[in-house]
């Protein structure tokens, strides 16, 4: 068990904001899997500032049975803390505020925001602390390794995040320049949680029990933050969390099972978006659960170009299952 805050957490897996995936709909669904905290899309501070209604819709939702995050992204101290505030007043049931600090992606980190933060450790704490001005809530980061290869400073940014009294720190172990590319460097983290005074949560490629266990082991980090590793595979969320409570190992999701929770999850984004823009999100969606089985890319195909509606969805699967029905 551990901590953000005062809250409680019993187990291992902090589902990852994640943009374009992790609305309502989807930390909803995973939810039933055993996700242990759940964080929102990130949400620009300036949008927020400036009344957007796009971005002011990350923010409506209703509370949830297990602890969630709004996650803020920007890179000037005070609009972070003011845009902390229009949080907290729109969803005053929330458990944390999160500072992304880590985002590899251009367009964010050119303008000074996500993973351009690491730049300059002392203005990470500086955010923290503005932002602290103005809630108890406990504030969290998540952060990258560093910059580049040769600007690797994780332990700098960890010490300025911890003296301005960041409640929990997450660590995604790739630098900027490796976006989501080439191996996670958990051999830089070793023991790195015995460093820490306060809880690690770790991620970079968790697609698997074995990925976890070995990002867990390394590191010494109180959970995982599972992300692209669970889309289409939620089932990964129950296993990790039960290995860690007995030590047993649930096996993979049947298809079938694949095809319960695939059209389960697009109920969800209906109910919350609407079809025509659930069903637009969910043809990059849909295909996450379908990996590794026979004709994937005809079925694939098909998800992409003809999916227009749950109906539709459903006379796809249904129409792949009776071509290879004897292949299951």
């Amino acid at each position: 068990m551990w901590k953000i805050g005062n809250t409680e957490i019993k187990g291992k897996v902090l589902l990852a904001p994640m943009a374009g995936y992790t609305s309502f709909g989807y930390r909803k669904f995973m939810e039933k899997f055993g996700v242990d905290v759940t964080v929102t899309e990130m949400v620009s501070d300036m949008g927020l500032l400036y009344g957007n209604r796009e971005t002011t819709e990350y923010l409506s939702f209703s509370k949830s049975d297990v602890p969630v995050g709004v996650q803020i992204f920007g890179f000037e101290p005070k609009n972070l803390a003011k845009a902390a505030e229009i949080v907290i007043k729109k969803v005053p049931f929330i458990s944390f505020i999160d500072v992304n600090m880590g985002c590899p992606v251009p367009k964010v980190t050119r303008n000074g925001a996500g993973s351009a933060l690491l730049k300059n450790p002392k203005l990470c704490g500086e955010i923290i602390r503005e932002i602290r001005k103005v809630t108890d809530l406990p504030v969290t980061a998540k952060i990258r390794l560093g910059w580049d290869d040769k600007n690797i400073n994780f332990l700098e940014v960890i010490n300025e995040l911890e003296n301005a009294g960041v409640a929990m720190i997450g660590i995604h172990a790739r630098t900027t320049k490796q976006l989501y590319y080439g191996e996670p460097r958990y051999d830089l983290l070793k023991d790195i949680r015995k460093k820490m005074n306060v809880p690690l949560v770790i991620s970079g490629n968790i697609f698997t029990l074995d990925d976890a266990k070995n990002a867990i082991d390394i590191t010494g980090a109180d959970a995982v933050m599972v992300a692209r590793g669970g889309v289409g595979n939620p089932t990964l969320i129950k296993q990790i969390n039960q290995y860690y409570e007995d030590g047993s190992i649930i096996p993979d999701a049947t298809f079938d099972e694949q095809v319960e929770y695939c059209l389960e999850l697009a109920r969800l984004l209906i109910e919350e978006k609407g079809e025509e823009k659930a069903m637009r999100v969910y043809r990059s969606m849909a295909p996450k659960f379908f990996k590794g089985i026979p004709e994937v890319k005809k079925l694939n195909s098909r998800l992409a170009s003809e999916l227009v509606s749950y109906d539709s969805l459903v006379e796809i699967i249904n129409d792949y299952k009776s071509r290879h029905y004897d292949d299951f």
